[in-house]
């Protein structure tokens, strides 16, 4: 009975650490968590900043500005046109309370209102985002199978085909996307006839604009991912798998893809704010419907509130990604829980 006894604190202890670990691993994540959201806050503001610094130095009278935006041409005004411009857009209050209430409207969900459409910028940026963001996702998706394709077939072979696969890679990566969508668009719509050359939002209209997007974001990838990728087949798990009989296509793909995506996740982050930035050249070079459009011609009339809320918008986006990007890494790689 004494040997029982004095045996069972040495075996409840690693029980009530393991207890305790799962924690303390909770209260590191939700540290972390916390701290990109206290970043990503602080980004925000300064996006939001300097698009309010942005439309407060217009030249001239703003109310002025704004009747010659939806005139479409400079005439001088009354002084109960300016008037009544100035109680609209609350132009009469100090600088520092238009600066609060806008902020205030950004937290609420209110972008303002457009100068030539008298509409919600966030009524007419909803009607075209759907578009945005299915050519966005799509990209990214073909991105990845671009790059697990490419890196998993010329990866760690031979020194001409890893070199190859390098190459390719930093080509990719370097390719600007209006000469790569202009190409696309006269090889396989003009030339060949396979897919429309004004896209629309069909299906078949999609790949052409979402490629464009997908090969410059599968360069990065490939070049972030090669590396890891390279190093992991050098790894002794990789040659436990091919005892155990698997073929290298197998093994690539199954063990050794899965130690080097890491990079890859942490770039898709970046990538959703790369490719939402990236449609206003793609949806114009393809006529696509989207917030792209949507920039470029308030962009071309003057129309600042909507430019400034396409531009906290994409900001938005790309600090949410970025933040769900990170703890993903860390739910992915468990060794970062510790750190």
């Amino acid at each position: 009975m004494t040997r029982t006894s004095s045996s069972s604190p040495a075996v409840s202890a690693p029980s009530a650490q393991s207890l305790g670990a799962a924690p303390r691993s909770g209260a590191r994540l939700a540290r972390l968590a916390g701290g990109k959201l206290v970043n990503a806050v602080v980004v925000l503001l300064g996006a939001a900043t300097t698009a309010f610094v942005a439309q407060a130095s217009l030249p001239g009278d703003r109310a002025t500005v704004i009747l010659n935006i939806r005139a479409g041409q400079a005439i001088r005004r009354t002084a109960a046109e300016l008037a009544q411009i100035n109680a609209e857009y609350g132009l009469n209050h100090p600088l520092i309370v238009q600066y609060f209430d806008y902020i205030r409207g950004l937290v609420t969900g209110n972008l303002g209102v457009s100068y030539q459409q008298y509409r919600p910028v966030a009524q007419i940026i909803a009607e075209q985002m759907g578009p945005t963001i299915v050519l966005s996702l799509t990209a990214i998706a073909l991105s990845w199978v671009i790059m697990i394709l490419w890196v998993t077939l010329t990866a760690g072979r031979s020194a001409r085909v890893s070199a190859l696969g390098s190459v390719v890679d930093t080509t990719a990566a370097g390719l600007p996307q209006y000469w790569l969508g202009i190409i696309l668009l006269l090889v396989f719509a003009l030339g060949l006839g396979w897919f429309p050359v004004i896209s629309g939002n069909s299906i078949a209209g999609l790949l052409l604009p979402a490629l464009t997007l997908a090969i410059p974001l599968a360069g990065f990838m490939g070049q972030a991912t090669r590396a890891e990728f390279e190093n992991s087949l050098e790894q002794p798990f990789v040659i436990s798998a091919r005892m155990r009989g698997m073929g290298d296509f197998e093994v690539r793909l199954r063990h050794v893809l899965r130690h080097s995506i890491l990079p890859a996740v942490t770039l898709s982050g970046w990538g959703l704010g790369a490719t939402l930035s990236g449609a206003v050249v793609v949806e114009t070079v393809f006529s696509r419907s989207g917030i792209g459009q949507v920039l470029v011609t308030a962009v071309n009339s003057q129309d600042l509130p909507v430019v400034t809320g396409i531009v906290i918008l994409i900001a938005t986006l790309y600090v949410v990604a970025n933040v769900l990007v990170d703890i993903a890494y860390v739910l992915i790689d468990p060794r970062l829980k510790a750190q």
